[in-house]
């Protein structure tokens, strides 16, 4: 159940999920299983990497936008000149 459990986690790059089942590693017996196990833990960490990397891409083109905006924005004062 385990297993499936992370197999589904990593098909829907549900990353709640995975740290849930990280959190409760069940002690597995069977050898099969164990390799099994290794396999999926594997692309889990293959996916957390390839999120961040996302995430970090992502994080660096809003900082260049909004560099962009602010050097095409046109000063203002930040005084009220009223001049009669």
């Amino acid at each position: 159940m385990w297993l499936t459990s992370l197999k589904i986690a990593i098909i829907e790059k549900d990353t709640n999920s995975l740290d849930n089942l990280l959190d409760n590693l069940p002690k597995l017996d069977n050898e099969k299983e164990i390799q099994e196990a290794i396999y999926l833990l594997r692309e889990a960490s293959e996916l957390v990497h390839s999120l961040q990397d996302n995430t970090s891409a992502t994080k660096n083109q809003i900082k260049k936008n909004l560099q962009f905006l602010r050097s095409t924005d046109i000063p203002t004062s930040s005084k009220l000149d009223i001049k009669l």
